[in-house]
């Protein structure tokens, strides 16, 4: 599952648990989907961040903004 898909299920996984509507065994059911959907989510964004830090650390360029100094301005 993507992961805009897990974080979707796990929303409406919340929606349903705060509603009030389910019973105690749908509830506990509903929080141990929950939790596993959020492990999920987590551990993609884990990876995701990784890669992003490779990435930064492997050569992309920084972007460098030059220091403006005040006695330059005309």
């Amino acid at each position: 599952m993507k992961f805009e898909e897990s974080l979707a299920k796990l929303e409406e996984t919340v929606r349903a648990m705060e509603s009030g509507k389910l019973g105690i065994d749908d509830m506990m059911k509903a929080f141990e989907t929950g939790r596993k959907i959020a492990a999920e989510c987590e551990k993609e964004l884990e990876s995701i961040r990784l890669k992003i830090e490779k990435v930064t650390e492997t050569g992309v360029e920084r972007l460098e903004i030059p220091s403006c100094d005040a006695s330059s301005i005309p």
